[in-house]
C-alpha cells in the first residue's frame, strides 16, 4: 500500500487541531508515527522494514489557485467536508453565477468534524460555475467554483 501525501498531509492538520498527542499507523510496506512534542509541534515519522522506494516530494500545504484556461480560476476545496453555499440554512447563499467577488470574499463553508470553514476568494472576477450542489460531500482540492479574471 503507497503513501498518499494528500491523505497524510490532512491527517496531519486534523491531529494537529485536537488534543490526541500521538497517532500510530501501519501497513505491511510500512509504519507511520505522528505525535506533538512538548512545545506542540507535530513530529512525523515514516519508517519501512525495507528500503523505501523513492518517492516524490509532496505538493505544497497551500496550492496556488488552479487556473483552468486564461480566463478563469478556481475555487477548490480545502479539505475533505460537507459543501455549503449559506451561512445558515435559511439565509441566502454566499454567491450565485454572475456574482462578482473580489479576493477574500467568502463564497462557501465546507464543513470538517462539525467546524464551519469558510472558503474566500483566492481572486477578484465573477463566479461562472457552481460545481457542487448544497449539502454535497467535497474532497481535498475538489474544484468547487470556478471565477472568470
Amino acid at each position: 500500500m503507497e503513501i498518499n501525501w494528500e491523505q497524510l498531509r490532512e491527517l496531519i492538520t486534523t491531529l494537529d487541531r485536537t488534543d490526541i498527542t500521538e497517532f500510530s499507523l501501519e501497513s505491511e510496506a510500512w509504519k507511520l508515527n505522528i505525535r506533538k512534542s512538548d512545545r506542540g509541534q507535530v513530529v512525523t515519522a515514516v519508517s519501512a522494514p525495507t528500503v523505501l522506494p523513492t518517492v516524490p516530494e509532496p505538493p505544497a500545504l497551500t496550492p496556488e489557485p488552479a487556473v483552468a484556461n486564461k480566463k478563469t480560476v478556481d475555487i477548490i476545496s480545502p479539505m475533505v467536508g460537507t459543501f455549503y453555499r449559506a451561512p445558515a440554512p435559511d439565509e441566502p447563499p454566499f454567491v450565485e453565477v454572475g456574482d462578482t467577488v473580489q479576493r477574500g470574499d467568502t463564497v462557501c463553508i465546507v464543513e470538517a468534524m462539525k467546524t464551519m470553514n469558510t472558503v474566500e476568494a483566492d481572486t477578484g472576477g465573477r463566479i461562472v460555475e457552481i460545481l457542487v450542489q448544497n449539502g454535497q460531500p467535497v474532497e481535498f482540492h475538489q474544484v468547487l467554483m470556478r471565477v472568470e479574471i
